[in-house]
């Protein structure tokens, strides 16, 4: 009987361990404007300009660590938005280039 009470407890403690550990998926932001947004977008996808980024995106994602995956027309906003997040201290970014590469990094079609 002590026996099966042990496995138990130590099966719940293994749950209870793997489950603080997060696995969340990539947030994916587009920062372009908003007209540019309007035109195509990728549905579900928070709209954030890159000027605007450092302000707003803590009122999303608090937690630095989250895994962020930005996009717009080229990369290059992409480029700026990422430099000013490292700097707010942001740590797992990842500059996914155009929203159409954005679309087939994540096998989405338009």
């Amino acid at each position: 009987m002590k026996i099966k009470a042990l496995i138990l407890a130590a099966s719940l403690g293994l749950i209870a361990l793997s489950s603080t550990f997060s696995f969340a998926e990539t947030v994916w932001i587009d920062v372009r404007t908003l007209s540019e947004s309007r035109r195509d977008n990728i549905a579900g996808d928070l709209r954030i300009s890159h000027s605007n980024i450092v302000k707003e995106i803590p009122n999303f994602y608090p937690d630095k660590n989250t895994e962020i995956s930005l996009y717009d027309n080229t990369g290059g906003r992409s480029d700026i938005a990422i430099s000013a997040l490292k700097e707010a201290g942001y740590k797992n970014l990842h500059n996914a280039g155009s929203i159409e590469e954005a679309r087939k990094e994540r096998g989405l079609t338009k």
